[in-house]
């Protein structure tokens, strides 16, 4: 299986969960209306401040490039989901054509990173422009994974961060997070820690076997 395709898969079922069936008719099951674009671009704004862009404050600061992952692949979670919904109210292709036409449109390209966090920050703006002005799902796609090349998170990288932290927060529901009962350190380490030591052994994991390797690692009392 692809790794857009498990990624799909895997946003497609959080949204499931989390805001009920028929979610990609822009309301929750208890009728709260959804605005995956707002959530994008809020998001990106976020990622903007990651960058010290302010000429009045804190003119010597450094770009935090560890939040401009972490920020990167929050609105991953809403790309996918936006693309999700147009196209389940539109052509309806199935999940695996989906990803293979995502694939096609980002096959053999050499995207360079940006020095320069001027310019990474009107890559930045350039997707919130086609976002509102300009959407198509396939190329909104390819256009985000090259924002993310732009900005020094390559492919598998956010792969492994997004597969790890959607698995992650199912294990948690399903281990007691709701009702107090989880253990959040693991042998003197942190879940989340645990997690991306294994994802740092396993390079090419899958969802499946992530949580099971996190059962395996998950204290029994």
């Amino acid at each position: 299986m692809s790794k857009i395709l498990t990624m799909l898969e895997l946003q497609q079922k959080l949204n499931d969960n989390t805001n009920g069936k028929g979610w990609e008719n822009g309301l929750t099951a208890q009728g709260k209306k959804i605005d995956w674009r707002r959530c994008i671009y809020l998001e990106a704004a976020e990622l903007v401040e990651s960058y010290p862009w302010k000429h009045w404050k804190n003119i010597d600061a450094k770009v935090d490039t560890d939040n401009v992952k972490v920020e990167l692949v929050d609105i991953w979670h809403f790309v996918m989901s936006e693309v999700l919904r147009v196209n389940a109210l539109g052509d309806a292709r199935d999940l695996k054509e989906l990803a293979s036409d995502i694939e096609a449109s980002i096959a053999n390209e050499n995207v360079e990173y940006l020095q320069d966090y001027y310019a990474q920050i009107e890559a930045i703006e350039e997707l919130i422009e086609k976002l509102f002005c300009n959407f198509e799902l396939v190329d909104f796609t390819a256009t985000f994974f090259r924002l993310c090349e732009k900005l020094g998170l390559g492919f598998d990288e956010l792969y492994s961060l997004y597969l790890g932290k959607n698995i992650l927060n199912i294990f948690r529901q399903e281990h007691g997070y709701k009702d107090g009962t989880y253990i959040k350190v693991w042998n003197g380490k942190e879940d989340n820690v645990v997690m991306q030591e294994i994802l740092a052994n396993n390079s090419n994991i899958g969802a499946d076997e992530l949580y099971k390797e996190l059962e395996k690692s998950y204290p029994k009392s």
